[in-house]
């Protein structure tokens, strides 16, 4: 009984801590006050804007949400512990310690994933995110692990309920994908992928090789944030070259047969964006266009910080030496993530879309080596 009081205070302490952490009546005061504006006369007035406030509202409810959850669950702990003091019948005290036990187990569980939350701090991290896929050394290989790599991220969105949507897609010669950019829109989505920026590695024996060797292939993914309407970032009419061209994808009736797919390149920098997502010309734009200003505020976000190469100036070869993660399927079996020494041999689960915990790891380091006083 002492044991199970114990671990009852302890939770209830570690619920307290998170609230602190979260700031709780300041998220409270920001939730009613985007369910004021949605109330208001005229909300949809501007749908940009609308858009933008439900999707803060939605990302403040994912925090708030799970706290309620630890809350109401251990308001039930408390009452099972006064209900067992007062148990007499051994065989019914027996019955109410398992499920106690097991009650203690999830709220364990779901602490664990408020604490995990606690690591989603930085500024965008509560947006949706625009990730681009890219086959590198290794030709129809490469291409072929792309496309893998691109259903690993559409297994992980459907298992957190993001909506995932194409906008361009170009596919290998042979097979695969030689690169695909997709939008990822959820609470957090931005915070938990920006943990898959970099090149991944795969070996395995080729389908492709009749003489069935071990081959090594690469992908290279890129992950920016969705920002939102309020942020300014200039872009200058007479740095941009818009290109215009013919739809192209993976066959069947969502494939265009007009000129309506555009491409636009920042002259000055040298990005470039694509998008065939939609039948009009208009609209394509207009989404390259925001895939391009949030590519361009994250690099104007590394020139600050001198650190240029790390996103989006001389990456160097996606090839050897330059990989995140490494997925090995033979001779043994393992995903081993190199920056933070993460690894499981179950190749399978993590290309179904079982993240998590390699994501986790990584945000987990980055808190660690975060200066002291940031705030997060």
């Amino acid at each position: 009984m002492k044991c199970y009081a114990t671990n009852w205070a302890r939770f209830k302490n570690d619920s307290k801590k998170c609230e602190a952490i979260f700031d709780e009546p300041k998220l409270r005061a920001q939730l009613k006050a985007r369910e004021d504006e949605a109330t208001a006369p005229g909300f949809w007035d501007d749908p940009n804007k609308a858009r933008t406030i439900i999707h803060r509202t939605n990302a403040i409810k994912a925090l708030l949400e799970p706290l309620d959850a630890i809350t109401r669950a251990l308001d039930d702990v408390s009452e099972m512990l006064e209900l067992m003091e007062m148990e007499e019948d051994v065989g019914h005290r027996e019955t109410a310690e398992r499920d106690l036990e097991a009650r203690f187990e999830r709220l364990e569980a779901d602490i664990r994933q408020v604490e995990f939350k606690t690591l989603l701090g930085g500024e965008f991290d509560a947006n949706n995110a625009y990730i681009s896929l890219h086959a590198g050394a290794g030709g129809t290989e490469s291409c072929d692990w792309s496309d893998m790599l691109f259903r690993m991220y559409r297994r992980y969105a459907e298992a957190h309920d993001f909506e995932l949507s194409v906008l361009d897609y170009q596919a290998g010669d042979e097979a695969g994908i030689k690169s695909v950019t997709f939008h990822v829109a959820g609470p957090y989505a931005y915070g938990y992928l920006k943990a898959e920026r970099g090149v991944h590695r795969l070996v395995r024996i080729s389908p492709f090789d009749s003489n069935q060797r071990r081959h090594t292939s690469f992908s290279a993914v890129d992950v920016v944030a969705e920002i939102d309407d309020d942020i300014e970032v200039t872009v200058e009419d007479k740095d941009l070259r818009i290109d215009t061209y013919r739809s192209s994808g993976a066959g069947g009736q969502h494939v265009n047969t007009t000129d309506s797919a555009v491409r636009i390149t920042h002259m000055p920098t040298g990005i470039i964006v694509c998008c065939q997502a939609e039948r009009s010309q208009h609209k394509n734009r207009d989404k390259a266009m925001k895939m391009l200003t949030a590519k361009l505020y994250e690099w104007e976000q590394d020139q600050q910080r001198k650190e240029m190469e790390k996103f989006y100036g001389d990456k160097g070869e996606i090839a050897w030496g330059r990989q995140i993660r490494s997925y090995v399927m033979q001779p043994y079996t393992m995903v081993k993530d190199h920056r933070t020494d993460h690894q499981t041999g179950n190749v399978d689960a993590v290309m179904d879309g079982d993240l998590d915990d390699f994501i986790e790891a990584y945000l987990r380091k980055g808190r660690r080596h975060e200066p002291a006083g940031k705030d997060t």
